[in-house]
Order: structure tokens, then sequence, then C-alpha cells
């Protein structure tokens, strides 16, 4: 299976700033993440996915030094000169601040930034979400820089908890020509039917909207290991909601090391789709990123 792994990561500490490898530690799904602050770059990335067919990336903003998010894109352009990889990279913006115009031009006219990725504010809870709230997919200085989006054509990739998705689908059908990709499952942390069968509501709602699309992707649990078990029910599902031409399987590496190795958690999507037609596993694994992506493949066409 030709793999283009639609969502990871490479840092080297010894050289650049991430304030949340390098201060104090933030909160994380995950619990400890001490094992993440270390030098991760191609070479170690290869190792891990070697058994696989690779034949690109898309590289994911690391949460760089906030004051410099341009810095991150000449890193990179420096990476892939070098390595190879990444084939393409979203990149670091914050669409509520006053320099949101020009970051956005500039990744704009980067020939291998295809989108961006801004955080929005998000609530601990369902029950807690205030729709509108500053930071937030509806605070008018967010949409204001989203607007943007289009004009340079970039996608956005959205990470949020699944309840705040609905608003994920007020901001897609407002600008209908701005790809919007949500990252990790639209975290499904709460494994309770309760929570499992909120969430399933929370992506039938956003895939009502043609220009949202999602990542098959962070899907572990603190202190536990990942499964087929655990996980393949949610998986499947993603899929049947989304279809299978808007969905992507990614590794998240190396943050998802810290609940399974690559083989693992590759094999375990890959036992979940085997029943499925060989085309559609194709598209899951490799043309779905290209096409949403837009990666030059090595057939010489963006797929």
């Amino acid at each position: 299976m030709r793999v283009i792994d639609a969502h990871q990561h490479f840092w080297d500490l010894d050289a650049n700033y991430l304030p949340w490898l390098a201060d104090k530690p933030v909160s994380f799904r995950y619990g400890n993440y001490d094992a993440l602050k270390r030098n991760y770059l191609p070479g170690d990335y290869r190792r891990d996915a070697s058994a696989f067919e690779l034949v690109g990336s898309v590289f994911i903003e690391t949460e760089w030094n906030p004051v410099d998010p341009l810095g991150e894109v000449a890193w990179v352009e420096a990476l892939r000169k070098k390595e190879g990889l990444p084939s393409v990279m979203v990149a670091q913006a914050w669409l509520d601040r006053d320099d949101a115009a020009s970051v956005l031009e500039a990744h704009g006219h980067t020939g291998f930034v295809r989108g961006i990725r801004h955080k929005p504010k998000a609530a601990a809870r369902p029950e807690e979400v205030v729709r509108g709230a500053p930071g937030s997919m509806g605070d008018p200085a967010f949409r204001r820089g989203f607007a943007m989006l289009a004009l340079n054509g970039l996608s956005f990739d959205l990470q949020t908890p699944w309840w705040h998705l609905s608003e994920a689908a007020d901001l897609a059908a407002a600008f209908p020509d701005t790809q919007i990709i949500i990252n990790h499952t639209g975290l499904p942390s709460d494994r309770s039917s309760e929570g499992l069968n909120a969430w399933r509501g929370a992506l039938k709602r956003a895939a009502e909207c043609p220009n949202i699309a999602i990542k098959i992707s962070g899907l572990g649990q603190k202190d536990r290991a990942w499964t087929v078990e655990a996980n393949g029910q949610i998986i499947r599902d993603t899929i049947e909601i989304f279809g299978v031409a808007r969905c992507m399987f990614a590794s998240n590496f190396p943050v998802d090391g810290l609940v399974a190795d690559f083989d693992t958690i590759f094999n375990g999507f890959m036992a979940c789709v085997s029943d499925l037609p060989e085309r559609d596993q194709q598209a899951l694994f490799h043309d779905n990123a290209a096409r949403i992506y837009r990666i030059q493949t090595q057939e010489g066409a963006e797929r």
C-alpha cells in the first residue's frame, strides 16, 4: 500500500523554540509527554515508517514560537531540500492577530504551504460551549482572518473537540470556497455510549458540508494500548459518515508514538478497511491526501 501520511511533525529542539516542548508542560490528552522532548527528524520518521511504502507526507505546524510564524516555514523549506520530506506543509497562522493578512499572504506565496492551522478556543465540555466567544470560530476577529484563506489559496486544518463541530459547519457554510480538514477524528475522547453517540451526531452535522474533510488519526487514549478493538468502530463510523472520498489516514507521529508504534497504528488502519475495495483503500491511504493537499505524486499529477 502506497502511503501519503496526512498528518506528521518534525522538530529540532537544539535549533528551534517550541514552547510546549521547551517550557513548563501543558495539559495534554495523552498525559505525560516527556518522551517527545527530543529531536524528531526525517531519519527518525523513515525508521518508524520503514514497513510501509511512504511516498509523501503532510507536515503540520508544531506550535512553534508564536511570535515567528514564518520561521517554521523557512526551517521546513531547508529540511525539504536536504531530506526530501515533507511533501507539503500546513503552517502556523493566528487568524485573529493584526498580522494575519501579511502572514497569510506570505504563506500563499510559498510553493509548498497548502494551508494553515489555528486551534480556535474550545470549551472543556459540551455544556460549556459559548458560541461566538473570543477566539472561537464564531468570533468576528477569527472570521476576518478566515475570510483571507481562499484569497491566498490556503486550506484550514481544524483541531477542536467534537462539540464545536456545529460551529465548524456554520463556518464552512459561510466560506464554501475554503477547504476545512478536521484533525484527529474530531477527538472522540469520551468512549461511553453516550459520548460516542454525541460524537457521531457532531460528525454528521459537519459532514453535511461538502468542503469539510477529516483525518482519521489521534485515536490514542491515556494509559491504554492502541488496538483495533478500541478504535475500529470509530474508524468505520467516520468513513461511513464522511464517505471514503473525504477521509484520510494519518499517523500524527511522533505524538501518537506515545500510545503505539507506527506499525501498530497503520496495520490497525489496514485491518479496519481490509474488506473495502482496493481503490477505496488506496484513496484512504494515499489518493485523498494527494488531492486535498495538492501533492504531486510520482505519476506526475495531483491525484
